[in-house]
């Protein structure tokens, strides 16, 4: 997430060596084990064709549902609310297929690297995302406190813009062993990153993200810790991620996650269903040409659910919304957790009360977008006078907070995402109709940009999200808070159960607010690899000697634990 703060210096790279997000918590090369020739295992014959219940249609349901086919089982996918989840694409009537709103996930950094084997596999294209004075971005304003200033790189702004950026590399070198961690990640070096991860959990995980700044002598001044807030080292101001644990943030600074982002060309929406109508080349069990639409009435997936509960002798038996009822030998369950609390009626017996316990306490952040689509990029339209653009991607401590241009060619229609905002700064908008967001937002932009009239360009509706007012989402993304990496822990190595009792085996659960890395798309894809190892076990399966799988790996990688 590059930002007018320069993100902190990665270290160097081993040649041919990307970083990936390869632990800290968990440091399985799950790219690797994609890409093995030996592929992710088999089940024994008899049970092929068994089916499997998949509840929640997002990315780590779909990923969950292709490699389960592919085995040989039959993943039954339900689905309330339309394949994609957060991959939520919105197309602009009239326009072309490319002209989008991403109003879920819309950037993705070149350490999803299980990401982008499936898309890949999918055959989708990827694009720079124009975040903050990226190379992929014209220019940048950062507008803080009625003062504007115009960059093209980090180096044009203001000097304290600089000490910010310095005080972070030096709080993160001097308290996180920050380029030991990047290069052992690099080098996929698991003893290495859990020798220093496992020394920090214990020291930070009672600590907030503020907190951990206040205590580095490089962030000594109040005004270099405002401005990190207010611009930061992401894709807009963190401050409204200062209560939130550091161990959240660390996590993304040492994978890479806060640089370089790219987009998907046309959506990324369209990776989800794409991945339900592709055709694998190995594919045991079924016939030549089996994917996931041809294993479902219609094409189409099941409705939502409604109750989950267990029957004998250890089933999991799934209601849907049409009333239809069937009964698995296995489910997963990656949809929003908090669905199993209030809109799915849950039998207590499903999960260890630890782990009902870990679902009530995970802590979601709220996330709010405003897009509309407009004529043309006229941005790139020079002023006459300062020879600069006619507005660039900025960052401000106005309502928007954050507003990118998405789109370069002069003779084609483009997007605005005019803001895009988390926690406190999204439960502004929470009230306010999209017509009423669109006026408060173009009133801040012309208090910024005085001369520029957004309104004559604009050539459709608007459209807005608010995640923590979507029933089936209720939030955006998971983000610990300070004391919950045990509850986190829980609930990711929930897919190994050997030490669980009989009675709560065969529900398993993914999604990317399982994972160590919520709110990044490689976390649905990675937990989901971890639930198909656990389906695949549970039936008695097993990983190729050759490419062990997640549990395979899991006594010596495993995330370490805390005491109570």
């Amino acid at each position: 997430m590059t930002s007018a703060v320069p993100a902190a210096i990665h270290a160097e790279e081993p040649a041919g060596r990307p970083i990936t997000m390869f632990g800290p918590d968990f440091p399985f090369a799950y790219d690797d084990y994609l890409a093995h020739p030996a592929g992710l295992g088999s089940v024994p014959e008899e049970v092929h064709g068994t089916e499997v219940a998949v509840i929640g249609g997002g990315l780590s349901g779909i990923v969950t549902a292709y490699e389960l086919m592919k085995l040989g089982l039959r993943p039954v996918v339900y689905e309330i609310d339309g394949i994609g989840g957060r991959l939520r694409t919105h197309h602009f009537p009239g326009l072309p297929d490319d002209v989008v709103a991403e109003m879920g996930a819309m950037r993705f950094p070149p350490s999803s690297t299980s990401l982008f084997h499936y898309i890949d596999k999918a055959g989708l294209e990827t694009t720079p995302f124009p975040n903050p004075l990226s190379p992929a971005t014209p220019s940048t304003v950062v507008d803080l406190k009625g003062q504007s200033y115009y960059a093209r790189t980090p180096e044009d702004l203001p000097e304290v813009y600089g000490e910010v950026a310095r005080a972070w590399q030096r709080t993160l070198d001097e308290h996180a062993s920050f380029a030991e961690m990047q290069t052992a990640i690099r080098n996929r070096d698991a003893a290495t990153v859990k020798k220093i991860w496992n020394k920090l959990v214990p020291l930070l995980d009672n600590q907030t993200f503020y907190g951990f700044l206040c205590d580095s002598p490089a962030f000594s001044s109040f005004r270099h810790r405002e401005i990190f807030g207010q611009v930061g080292f992401g894709t807009g101001g963190w401050d409204t991620d200062f209560p939130n644990s550091i161990l959240e943030i660390l996590r993304v600074v040492y994978t890479g996650a806060d640089d370089d982002h790219h987009s998907i060309v046309g959506g990324s929406g369209q990776l989800p269903k794409r991945l339900w109508d592709h055709v694998p080349e190995k594919l045991a069990h079924w016939p030549s040409g089996t994917n996931l639409a041809s294993l479902h009435e219609n094409g189409e997936p099941r409705p939502g659910v409604t109750r989950l509960h267990r029957t004998a002798p250890n089933n999991v038996t799934v209601t849907d919304a049409s009333g239809h009822i069937r009964t698995f030998g296995a489910a997963v369950f990656t949809a929003q957790s908090w669905m199993l609390l209030s809109k799915i009626e849950c039998d207590e017996a499903l999960f260890p009360i630890d782990h009902w316990t870990a679902i009530e306490r995970t802590h979601y952040m709220a996330s709010s977008k405003v897009f509309v689509p407009v004529d043309r990029p006229f941005w790139l339209d020079r002023d006459p006078v300062t020879g600069r653009e006619t507005m660039s991607m900025t960052l401000t401590d106005r309502m928007p907070r954050g507003t990118y241009l998405l789109g370069d060619d002069p003779d084609r229609p483009a997007v605005i995402c005019l803001s895009y905002t988390w926690a406190d700064d999204s439960l502004k908008w929470l009230p306010l109709s999209v017509s009423d967001r669109v006026e408060v937002m173009l009133q801040s932009l012309r208090e910024i940009y005085p001369g520029v009239d957004v309104r004559r360009h604009i050539v459709g509706d608007p459209v807005t999200v608010s995640w923590e007012a979507e029933p089936h989402f209720m939030g955006a993304f998971k983000a610990n808070l300070p004391g919950h990496y045990r509850y986190q822990h829980r609930l990711f190595t929930h897919f190994v159960q050997d030490s669980l009792p009989e009675r709560y085996r065969g529900l398993f659960l993914a999604g990317d607010d399982i994972s160590w890395t919520a709110g990044w798309a490689e976390g649905a894809v990675q937990t989901a690899l971890n639930a198909v190892w656990g389906v695949q076990r549970h039936f008695g399966g097993a990983s190729d000697p050759a490419n062990p799988g997640p549990g395979d790996r899991f006594a010596d990688l495993a995330p370490i634990e805390l005491p109570d």
